[in-house]
């Protein structure tokens, strides 16, 4: 190499660098293909060989890039390689990176890579967003807000656009809004955002990470060399903490947000209007509406949190008013986020199949009065004590399915002992999605549904042991819910 790894940029000559790169998925691809672009030697390794990655490795092996796929395809470093470029989610521990550290090699995630792609003369500042839950609600809200002050604008990262594909846009961007996983966080240290928000940390991915610290340190990460606003939560101590503990440029603001009245640098609730007491003049004295909760399409928590969060970036950025007025009043989450599928007689069915994790189902879960819950699947380490103490008085009745459905009902037992329990099991099946199943537990739930409760699937769980994804339980839901109100049965 002509220049050292470190010091090699968009307009460098990438020739004499031997680059690993681990994973064929949507970022890993991303990476490959554009290393290759800029003269990169590319190895690709994966061990899947499924026909999506076929596709993409014959996609490479055109630009000359060596593509190897398969069972024990990614066992091995192979030699002279100068930087390994990882896929999120791959562990520490995984052979390939196990090897990297052990040789010395660079290990850069997709966002590392992407930070030291981006043009010198047109480099857009990046807003970034992470958190246990709601990043990828927050990064869109953030997304229209952005486009509708006029602003070209993507969302990339972990949703959207793979990062590298953003930064080597030919027209540039004004501005990127980010969505980084812990996984990625992990895997990258030069990145300087303008400005980021820790929405909330909570239990999760412990069968990824040693312990809650290393999950909260790479969480923090995100704050590193903030030049505008840390955004943190109000109601978690641990995101002003981590904001505390920042390095960041001289004159960057901790930004607060919060559900209850916000206090001077801080956006929260004014009775029903979303206020601005952080990025105006006459914020010592008052407070700018930004929309009120009825203009919101939910007025659950957790929803007008996200919302919360993201208008304070976007203005950070210098968006006026009007714009996220004009974006946050007329944005609708995705599917499975909250949404309800059916009311029959008087009780309403919502899917929040997206609440993967104890920390997500508890915010889908205050968000109701009267409930009853289905939950359960792959907990991932996590544990319920905290949720069934937090909500117990809320709950109907539980409906529990998967296979950690019994570490649900344990945390019941304990917390709520008298609760009405009904476990439905898919047992041994060897298919992916069971309809029978859901068939079966959404009659069991609207039998102990009483007129004005809600029937939510919100697990708490991950879903690969019965479903492709949280998506396709929440269809199953969906499904089973409109079968049940034609059967009545």
């Amino acid at each position: 190499m002509t220049k050292a790894l470190d010091d090699l940029g968009r307009l460098d000559d990438w020739g004499g660098v031997r680059a690993c790169v681990a994973g064929m998925g949507v970022s890993g691809f991303a990476a490959a293909d554009n290393l290759t672009h800029m003269g990169a030697q590319v190895i690709a390794l994966d061990d899947s060989n499924s026909s999506d990655r076929q596709e993409k490795a014959e996609l490479l092996r055109m630009l000359g890039a060596e593509i190897h796929l398969g069972q024990g395809a990614t066992d091995l470093l192979p030699e002279g390689i100068d930087v390994l470029i990882t896929s999120p989610g791959w562990s520490p521990e995984a052979p390939l990176l196990a090897q990297a550290k052990q040789r010395g090699v660079p290990i850069w995630g997709e966002v590392e890579l992407a930070w030291r792609l981006r043009h010198p003369d047109h480099a857009a500042p990046w807003l970034a967003i992470t958190g246990t839950n709601g990043k990828t609600t927050t990064v869109q809200m953030l997304e229209q807000i952005l486009l509708s002050a006029g602003l070209r604008a993507v969302a990339c990262g972990n949703v959207g656009l793979p990062i590298v594909e953003a930064v080597m846009d030919p027209e540039p961007w004004d501005v990127l809004a980010v969505e980084l996983s812990s996984f990625q966080l992990h895997y990258t240290d030069s990145m300087r955002a303008e400005s980021a928000v820790v929405l909330n940390i909570a239990e999760d991915h412990l069968d990824w990470y040693d312990d809650m610290g290393a999950y909260i340190a790479d969480k923090g990460r995100i704050y590193k060399g903030i030049e505008r606003a840390c955004v943190y939560n109000v109601s978690d101590p641990l995101t002003e903490q981590l904001v505390r503990e920042a390095d960041v440029v001289e004159g960057a603001r901790a930004i607060g947000f919060t559900l209850g009245t916000p206090s001077v640098g801080m956006v929260g609730l004014v009775e029903n209007v979303l206020a601005d007491r952080a990025f105006i003049e006459e914020r010592q004295t008052t407070a700018a509406e930004i929309c009120t909760l009825e203009e919101l399409a939910s007025q659950a928590p957790h929803f007008v949190a996200n919302a919360l969060a993201a208008a304070a970036l976007a203005l950070s950025h210098g968006v006026p008013h009007a714009a996220v007025k004009h974006a946050l009043t007329r944005f609708q989450p995705d599917g499975h986020r909250i949404e309800l599928v059916a009311r029959v007689g008087e009780v309403d069915f919502v899917d929040d199949s997206k609440a993967t994790n104890p920390h997500a189902a508890t915010a889908s879960l205050n968000a109701y009065e009267s409930v009853v819950w289905i939950a359960g699947g792959l907990a991932k380490g996590a544990r319920f004590d905290d949720l069934v103490l937090s909500v117990r008085d809320r709950l109907r009745g539980v409906v529990l399915i998967g296979r950690d459905a019994n570490v649900i009902q344990e945390a019941l037992a304990r917390h709520a002992p008298d609760m009405q329990v009904m476990m439905v099991l898919a047992g041994d099946t060897e298919d992916t999605e069971d309809s029978e199943v859901m068939d079966t537990v959404v009659r069991v739930a609207a039998e102990m549904a009483q007129p004005g409760d809600t029937v939510l699937l919100a697990p708490g769980c991950a879903s690969m042991d019965m479903f492709t994804n949280y998506s396709a339980r929440g269809d199953a839901f969906a499904q089973a819910v409109h079968r049940w109100r034609q059967t009545g049965d």
